[in-house]
């Protein structure tokens, strides 16, 4: 490319950035094949990812079935209780279940769709404020970091809540460009319709908006605080409107709300998907975040490095000293622009965006897991593509070469770091890119010619991104399943990664995701393998991460601690795992199952996720994800059960890892095993709830 294309004139001077650049002839071709590429790329092997996470896949399918369900965000069409978050990212997926029935692709596909578009809107956005090649860079940025690759291909609701963040980026720079109210209240909008998506995540990205605009927005300041009120007010009528529907809406008719101790949406949001997530105190958790018994923190180690450790630096740190080193250049490089200037404006909501949201990942003691880090990913690639582009414009300067030379020099020692952790995953990789990254980082010091500076363009890029291409293509020929997916190749470490317990692949990273073998919950009865097949149940499966198989098929730690959580199991499932039942025991529930609200009740929502998915009927999960939601009461099961609203109890290992003897979870089992009578279906205790 040459120096010509990549210095329009508009680069030098003070951009008000009112107008799109106009497009050169190589420019949409080059999107098609960004956007295409993506699109094939994460369609690529998609069925392999069987029903993905099973807890949300079955509140897809019971959306499908009853509006009811589909509104409120139910677990079971029979609407005992919801899912623990808004239903926002479940709604495109019933509605695509509705259309084209339930399987695999009908689910994940609206998951890709949100990907694709997601890629678009950062290039139109990145595009307006830095041109069409800081476009393009930025969106394949995106497109090729892993945690991306691996959140667009599966249905936690991460996929709407990026897309949303960025539709908001977009909205609040077509503001700064020409100050209208119409903006900033679609900027509330976009905000607001993500955090029915993942609750107070989504407010992390909000501090960067409000101060790209107090600092950047066209009219006088008075007037700049009116439209960012205005904004707030869109925000909170755009989640606003759910929230009060459902705190209004009588509790007798409506089901449970999942993660809350009493009913509340507003507990929940507060609660368990609020402060609880930065302090540790998640009442209804697993345990706790702190540190516990000198084993440290559960979800790994708070503190600066927290995301370049083993477990989260695979996933998004391949590029985030390289934007920290773009930032603070680029916002030099713009210190005598007016305050309107529309290139400072964008660095300093994408600098803000990946600041805050970094720095609360890096210190959050509550739950967090590895893929929370597909957040970051839209600031990480803006900030490389528009800084990449911004330095190599003004290259003649020394001290911008020696930015360029810095940014090079710390991908590289990153991506060396990084590959070495999977010394066996294409090991000559971490080698060709040292070589490259020292020779290229050498050489932006000095000035270089034409040729030059294409080869030495053509070699930062692939110091940049071979890391992640190389995790990425990793990440779409992998099968992918449960609650905790990862990316990448196995780094030995990080909660969800296999050894501890957990598994970020239902455990068994590679293999073919088969319907009942090994102890895999991502591909339930019913879901698509590997091959696109499905296969019966084969017995109980190899638990892996020193689990032993306990009552019932259900996993329990070799050490005898009863507190630990059931993780994985045989064909009733686990804590953290999908029942996978076999073809007499669906044949048994299917049977007249139409007659009952619920055709069966088991413990916590990933047992009974996998009867769900397998029989299309609904099925009550006690206690909701963790087991420990007080919903049903003891007296409420049993009056669902002297009404023959209940067929069948299936049993498990009814430990509980955020429960105890008192819980309602338990008073339920006990008073099942005292008065029914048991017999094992395919491996399940199943009691007959209408035969007492």
């Amino acid at each position: 490319m040459s120096t010509a294309t990549l210095t329009p004139p508009e680069s030098i001077s003070p951009q008000r950035n009112s107008n799109s650049p106009k497009p050169n002839r190589w420019e949409y071709p080059a999107l098609a094949a960004l956007l295409v590429g993506t699109t094939v790329a994460y369609l690529y092997n998609l069925g392999a990812n069987g029903w993905g996470n099973a807890f949300y896949s079955a509140a897809v399918q019971a959306g499908s079935q009853s509006w009811t369900a589909f509104f409120f965000g139910s677990s079971d069409a029979g609407n005992s209780i919801t899912v623990d978050k808004p239903p926002a990212s479940l709604w495109l997926m019933e509605l695509s279940v509705r259309l084209f029935g339930l399987s695999s692709w009908s689910i994940l596909v609206p998951q890709v769709l949100l990907g694709v578009g997601t890629v678009a809107l950062l290039w139109a956005t990145v595009r307006r404020s830095f041109g069409p090649a800081a476009g393009l860079l930025s969106g394949l940025v995106l497109a090729v970091t892993p945690v991306a690759a691996l959140m667009f291909r599966f249905n936690n609701p991460d996929a709407l809540l990026v897309f949303s963040t960025v539709a908001a980026a977009w909205a609040m720079l077509r503001a700064v460009a020409d100050g209208r109210w119409r903006w900033l209240v679609l900027t509330g909008a976009f905000i607001g319709f993500g955090f029915l998506a993942k609750q107070l995540q989504v407010l992390l990205v909000v501090p960067a908006l409000a101060l790209t605009y107090l600092i950047a927005g066209p009219p006088a300041l008075g007037k700049r605080i009116a439209q960012l009120c205005a904004a707030g007010a869109s925000m909170v009528a755009a989640a606003g409107w759910w929230l009060l529907a459902v705190e209004l809406w009588p509790a007798s008719s409506r089901p449970w709300i999942g993660g809350s101790q009493h009913n509340s949406i507003l507990e929940l949001t507060l609660g368990y998907n609020g402060l609880g997530r930065l302090n540790g105190n998640e009442t209804g958790s697993v345990r706790p975040g702190g540190a516990e018994g000198g084993r440290g923190m559960m979800w790994g180690d708070t503190g600066i490095t927290r995301l370049f450790e083993p477990a989260q630096g695979g996933q998004i740190a391949w590029l985030i000293p390289a934007a920290l080193v773009a930032l603070v250049a680029g916002i030099v490089l713009c210190a005598r622009a007016p305050r309107v200037d529309g290139r400072r404006a964008a660095l300093v909501l994408w600098g803000g965006w990946l600041l805050v949201t970094g720095l609360v990942f890096s210190f959050m003691a509550g739950i967090f897991h590895q893929y929370y880090t597909v957040a970051l990913a839209p600031a990480i690639a803006a900030l490389a593509g528009s800084g990449a582009v911004l330095l190599w414009r003004e290259r003649d300067r020394v001290l911008v070469r020696v930015a360029l030379a810095v940014a090079t020099g710390v991908t590289t020692a990153t991506a060396w770091v990084l590959l070495s952790r999977s010394a066996d995953f294409v090991p000559w990789l971490r080698w060709a890119v040292l070589v490259a990254g020292v020779a290229v980082t050498v050489a932006l010091l000095f000035p270089l010619g034409r040729k030059r500076s294409l080869a030495a363009a053509l070699t930062v890029a692939f110091v940049g991104l071979a890391g992640p291409v190389a995790y990425t293509a990793h990440t779409l020929a992998t099968p992918h399943s449960g609650p905790i997916p990862t990316a990448g190749p196995n780094t030995g470490s990080g909660f969800g990664h296999p050894g501890d317990g957990l598994g970020g692949d239902g455990g068994m990273r590679g293999r073919p995701m088969m319907p009942g073998r090994n102890g895999n919950d991502a591909a339930l009865r019913g879901a698509p393998g590997a091959d696109g097949g499905a296969a019966p149940g084969d017995g109980a499966p190899a638990i892996p991460g020193g689990m032993t198989t306990g009552q019932d098929g259900a996993a329990s730690p070799q050490d005898g601690n009863t507190d630990g959580p059931v993780v994985f199991g045989g064909p009733g499932g686990g804590f953290m795992s999908a029942s996978t039942p076999g073809d007499r025991l669906v044949a048994l529930l299917e049977d007249d199952g139409d007659a009952y609200t619920w055709v069966a009740a088991t413990l916590s929502s990933n047992r009974a996720a996998g009867y769900q998915l397998a029989t299309e009927l609904p099925v009550m999960p006690i206690g909701g994800f963790n087991g420990s939601d007080p919903s049903p009461t003891l007296a409420q099961f049993q009056e669902y059960v002297a009404e023959g609203k209940i067929h069948y109890f299936l049993g498990g290992d009814d430990r509980r890892p955020a429960g105890d003897e008192s819980s309602e979870s338990a008073k339920i089992t006990a008073w099942v095993r005292a008065g029914f009578t048991a017999r094992e279906v395919d491996g399940v205790t199943v009691y007959d709830l209408t035969a007492r």
